[in-house]
């Protein structure tokens, strides 16, 4: 049996594993982010030129959820193999797909130069970003919940996802440096590559970062037994993604509810915010992205906070907290950008992307809770990733063409309202992980208490 590293148990050990999976979430999802906002501000120009701005605008964010399409695929390969050797590997290998695949595309030639090779390339390599995003985020809460203790996982866990707003943050803010201190020609000629070429630094950075740390000390245990188990009975081990469908189907679809209303609310409040500030409302880009500047700044420190009290209170009410208040904010968040004020449309986009943080602070760690060891990576990833497929992938197109179609932002707001009410009917009936020990399989089933919560040193079974 292998036996966890003491050190990664103390506070040193998980601020290691917590600062490299940070650092290259952060990394991966400027990337990811990067697109969406070259989406609304670029390539509809660039790679699809339209006379009509929606039109061009549309057709760019339907490369924009290909990328989403393809993280499915990404999470079912790297999760049946992060099941089999290691979260680590599989890390370092998508961020350095990622990275490339970036890199790459602040050197292609534009739709005016090889005509429609170069939104056929464009496509390509957002592709294979959505493939490298797709076994990343599953990977890199695991390490972290893996390395961590039960009673303070929900904390520890939610460090990577702050890596969303992080990317966000630092994509968001190279374009607006760039969009103020550049001419409009300026940067449709030649400045918007560089955030993309900036890439290729960002990834030897983070590759040198993840190659240091240890592989799970949780997952290096249940393999070896799991080796152990099958050579005694003479028998294959199970696919792990076979095992998942097999034994935690309900899990997945637990995860996919949790995660729609989160998923679809961060891509209104941020890529579609771009083009409904400047094509809709008239503004300047740089309003908009100032404005997601600023949110992102507070939700990259609010993330955790929503963490740390779902290891107090549990998991299920932080995140109704947030599924409640986006269901209500779906409407007052558009009122307020019609008001054209600078200051109103970035409190609006603030308050949005706190609210999203209590969805998403806990996810990590309530995802991550609701798998066996050996089919971890495998089921948290497809859960995570399916529910990105229905959710963010369609949410801009989806509000795009709501927008040409009815002129208003009141049906853009009925359909965010009805996909958080589908994560919050999703959270009622789900069960409360707080407490689970992760190193533990096929649990007894646990005491329900009073209000759906069980004590913190009780364990949680893993759906089957």
């Amino acid at each position: 049996m292998v036996t966890p590293a003491t050190d990664t148990q103390a506070p040193s050990g998980i601020r290691r594993i917590i600062a490299a999976s940070l650092i290259g979430t952060t990394i991966e999802w400027y990337d990811f982010f990067l697109y969406g906002s070259a989406a609304a501000l670029v390539f509809n120009k660039l790679f699809f030129p339209s006379s009509e701005p929606l039109v061009g605008t549309l057709l760019a964010f339907l490369t924009y959820a290909i990328g989403f399409a393809a993280r499915p695929l990404g999470g079912l390969v790297f999760g049946h193999y992060g099941d089999k050797i290691g979260r680590k590997k599989l890390l370092v290998l998508s961020l350095f797909l990622m990275g490339g695949a970036t890199f790459a595309m602040g050197l292609l030639p534009t739709h005016a130069s090889i005509g429609v090779g170069a939104p056929v390339l464009l496509t390509l390599l957002r592709l294979v970003q959505g493939f490298a995003l797709g076994g990343e985020w599953g990977g890199a809460v695991l390490l972290v919940s893996e390395h961590g203790d039960d009673k303070n996982r929900g904390f520890w866990a939610s460090w990577p996802q702050a890596g969303a707003p992080g990317g966000n943050l630092l994509a968001t803010g190279v374009l607006a440096l760039l969009a103020a201190v550049q001419s409009e020609e300026a940067f449709l000629a030649w400045g918007w590559r560089i955030p993309f070429l900036l890439s290729g630094v960002l990834v030897v950075i983070g590759l040198w970062i993840r190659v240091s740390v240890s592989e799970s000390p949780v997952f290096l245990e249940a393999r070896a037994k799991a080796a152990e188990q099958a050579a005694a009975a003479g028998v294959k081990e199970k696919l792990p993604i076979a095992e998942v469908f097999r034994s935690h189907w309900r899990a997945v679809l637990t995860a996919i509810g949790t995660r729609l209303g989160e998923n679809i609310s961060y891509y209104i409040i941020t890529a579609f915010l771009l083009v409904y500030v400047t094509t809709h409302l008239g503004l300047s880009k740089s309003q908009g992205l100032n404005a997601a500047l600023i949110g992102s700044a507070v939700h990259f420190v609010t993330i955790p906070a929503w963490g740390a009290l779902s290891d107090r209170i549990g998991r299920r009410p932080v995140t109704l907290i947030g599924s409640v208040g986006m269901t209500g904010w779906a409407f007052v968040f558009f009122t307020m950008l019609d008001t054209k004020s600078f200051p109103v449309i970035a409190a609006a986009v603030t308050i949005g992307l706190v609210l999203h943080g209590a969805m998403y602070g806990p996810q990590a760690a309530f995802i991550s809770e609701m798998f066996d060891t050996r089919v971890r990576y495998s089921g948290a990833s497809m859960g995570s990733q399916l529910a990105s497929i229905i959710g963010g992938a369609l949410a801009p197109i989806v509000a795009v063409a709501l927008l040409d179609r009815y002129g208003s932002s009141l049906p853009i707001s009925l359909y965010l309202a009805a996909a958080t009410l589908v994560t919050t009917l999703t959270v009622l009936v789900a069960r409360e992980t707080r407490g689970r020990s992760l190193a533990q399989e096929h649990e007894p089933a646990a005491t329900t208490v009073p209000g759906g919560r069980r004590p913190a040193h009780e364990s949680i079974p893993a759906d089957r």
